[in-house]
């Protein structure tokens, strides 16, 4: 039970320190997540439900994280070129600036891991990434993209990390880039 209550303390610790350096952009982390994936993507848009499987929520989450961030002006909704029944999430100019932005910021606190040193923050990867193995939360091998998209090292900027992305071909994520 120890274990389990330090790793639940744990993600409560630095969901508030990643939430506190997002609080000035006006973004909870589910919506800071919704915009990274999207500015992660290669058209910088995506179905719906496609971002539910990469972010592992509920379709109403998405939907919900989606209609504040066009309530904001971050994202809009708009048809598929190809499908029109198809509706996708699209980053704005204001999400690309802000989603920046908001990268800088959380990479200042080393994604809310501040008080831990890099072979420390490897450590503790390594040690929940082989607990979400043995439980299926992915499989063994590549990690799923969204996670890595997540891991911007500190001092690097959003638009770096993107292009660094974008150079890796798919499939190449290992568990170290989360």
């Amino acid at each position: 039970m120890a274990a389990a209550t330090s790793i639940m303390r744990a993600q409560q610790l630095v969901l508030r320190e990643v939430d506190d350096a997002l609080r000035p952009f006006g973004l909870t982390f589910a919506r800071y997540e919704s915009l990274v994936l999207l500015y992660f993507s290669r058209s910088q848009a995506l179905p719906l439900g496609k971002m539910g499987d990469r972010l592992m929520v509920h379709p109403a989450s998405v939907t919900n994280a989606i209609d504040r961030l066009e309530q904001d002006g971050l994202v809009r909704r708009v048809r598929h070129d190809e499908d029109k029944r198809m509706v996708l999430a699209e980053l704005t100019d204001d999400g690309r600036r802000v989603v920046e932005a908001a990268t800088e910021a959380v990479g200042k606190t080393r994604f809310g891991l501040s008080e831990m040193s890099s072979g420390e923050a490897d450590q503790l990867t390594e040690l929940v990434g082989l607990l979400r193995k043995r439980v299926g939360d992915f499989a063994e091998g590549p990690v799923p993209a969204t996670l890595a998209t997540t891991a911007t090292p500190a001092g690097s900027s959003a638009e770096e990390a993107r292009k660094t992305s974008r150079r890796r071909p798919r499939g190449t994520l290992t568990t170290e880039d989360v």
